[in-house]
């Protein structure tokens, strides 16, 4: 995962922010994913590298996402210090993955630390939140 999560970075189109952050999801199965960020010159309309795995995931029909790879840094470059999800990407990371969800930012294959979506968006609103019943 996480040489795909540096691999994936390659492919970041990032003409705005010069920052390239590539990402691998493991889904429940085992199966893997790989995204990378794509930017806009109307940045309301960019998507971050978690997201674009996740969503490839999610249209290949794997709903639950168990861990995520996250690398990132400066286009050109190997990245130097540790990226984490933003926010939109840790509330799509809970939606499908849930607090245990495993979140893995790395640097290089030998440095890479390890958290979860719980402890990186604690007491998160998700699906348990809205009432289950229907009027």
């Amino acid at each position: 995962m996480i040489r795909r999560a540096l691999e994936a970075r390659k492919s970041a189109y990032c003409p705005y922010s010069h920052f390239a952050v590539g990402a691998c999801v493991e889904c429940e199965d085992g199966s893997l994913y790989d995204g990378c960020n794509i930017e806009n010159a109307s940045y309301g309309a960019c998507n971050c590298a978690e997201r674009t795995a996740i969503f490839k995931a999610i249209s290949e029909g794997h709903t639950r996402i168990v861990r995520i790879a996250v690398a990132g840094g400066k286009e050109g470059e190997d990245p130097s210090e540790y990226t984490y999800p933003c926010g939109i990407c840790r509330q799509v990371l809970f939606e499908f993955g849930g607090e245990k969800t495993e979140v893995i930012p790395v640097i290089s294959e030998e440095k890479a630390l390890k958290t979860t979506m719980g402890e990186l968006l604690p007491d998160a609103f998700g699906p348990d939140n809205l009432s289950k019943e229907t009027d």
